[in-house]
């Protein structure tokens, strides 16, 4: 099933670093992320809908590697 609320882009330059893709894995709250079996970090996409957007993922990575967009339209903003 697709995500409804959100998706997340990785950048490439996050595959290149295994650390940073162990330390995404193990900080996210709602286990959004895992390694593959070629070692590249993906989504769970059935767990996407789960983020609450505390932004751990993009304070842990540099240079915009991790992109969070909302899908939907919040009135707030």
């Amino acid at each position: 099933m697709p995500a409804m609320f959100i998706t997340i882009e990785i950048d490439k330059s996050v595959h290149k670093d295994q650390d940073l893709c162990n330390r995404l894995v193990s900080m996210c709250p709602v286990d959004i992320f895992e390694i593959s079996e070629n070692s590249q970090l993906k989504t769970i996409e059935e767990n996407l809908d789960e983020c609450t957007l505390c932004n751990l993922c993009i304070e842990a990575s540099s240079d915009e590697q991790i992109k969070i967009e909302k899908l939907y339209r919040s009135d707030s903003n």
